[in-house]
């Protein structure tokens, strides 16, 4: 289907009407938030750092699976699969924290060693104290760990390339945009809607091609350690200064809030 950019005298952005025309999304509403999130992205400098963007909007799992970065239906397009028990909505995905995940196809070898993030937008205040991954891959030969966990045994915790644990930051609430960003081989950061926790020096090792999960972790190529807080948004991409993960909290906000499921 080929959506006229031009509708009620409206051009988009080049990238926001490949999303269009390739998802078939509709709704002034949502076409408006798509594309101020790609134009806010562009201006502050963060949209070259992003491999996969997932702004899972629409309703459906098959609106929800496109990645904004890349609109193609396939694996080297890091468009998302779900698998196992999910519930889609205007405001989300959510996993049943029981068999749900997300394939997204990418693995860390598609970014760098001592350079990446992970972003998730939670809707859901679960904490269990329990191990549950809300975006991660885990390869134990050799060990090479990225995850982005917002509750477990070590609290929030944030990995990538690591072999052991990365860097943990208390939080008493699960809901907001955290990103965690490695921006070198011994600097690993924790955010929470722009402001940094927790600064870490966890060591990097070895990149892994096994690929990332969305609502749980792909532990040598098997789903487990599986969350369930509601998805508004994720992203998997290169490391963000300070200054960009401050940024691209605003980009992310302002587009959740045009959608009227901010936290």
């Amino acid at each position: 289907m080929i959506i006229n950019p031009y509708v009620f005298g409206v051009a988009y952005d080049p990238d926001a009407q490949a999303f269009f025309t390739a998802s078939g999304l509709t709704g002034a509403t949502n076409l408006n938030a798509v594309n101020q999130l790609v134009l806010d992205m562009k201006s502050y400098g963060i949209w070259t750092k992003m491999k996969a963007i997932y702004p899972i909007i629409g309703g459906t799992a098959a609106l929800h699976k496109w990645n904004l970065k890349d609109p193609q239906d396939t694996n080297a397009a890091f468009r998302l699969v779900f698998n196992g028990g999910w519930t889609h909505s205007s405001t989300g995905a959510l996993p049943n924290g029981t068999n749900a995940f997300a394939n997204t196809f990418l693995g860390t070898t598609a970014i760098s060693l001592n350079s990446g993030s992970l972003s998730y937008y939670s809707r859901t205040n679960f904490l269990t104290g329990a191990i549950n991954i809300d975006i991660g891959t885990l390869a134990t030969v050799p060990d090479s760990f990225s995850d982005l966990q917002l509750e477990g045994h070590l609290g929030y915790q944030f990995r990538f390339n690591n072999n052991g644990n990365g860097t943990q930051s208390v939080i008493t609430d699960s809901r907001g945009f955290f990103t965690g960003s490695r921006t070198a081989s011994n600097v690993i950061n924790n955010f929470r809607n722009g402001t940094l926790l927790t600064s870490g020096s966890s060591t990097t090792n070895v990149t892994a091609a096994i690929p990332f999960y969305i609502g749980a972790s792909n532990f040598n190529s098997t789903a487990t350690f599986f969350a369930n807080r509601e998805c508004a948004f994720a992203s998997i991409g290169d490391g963000l200064t300070n200054t960009e993960a401050a940024n691209f909290y605003t980009a992310v906000q302002n587009f959740n809030t045009t959608l009227t499921r901010n936290v």
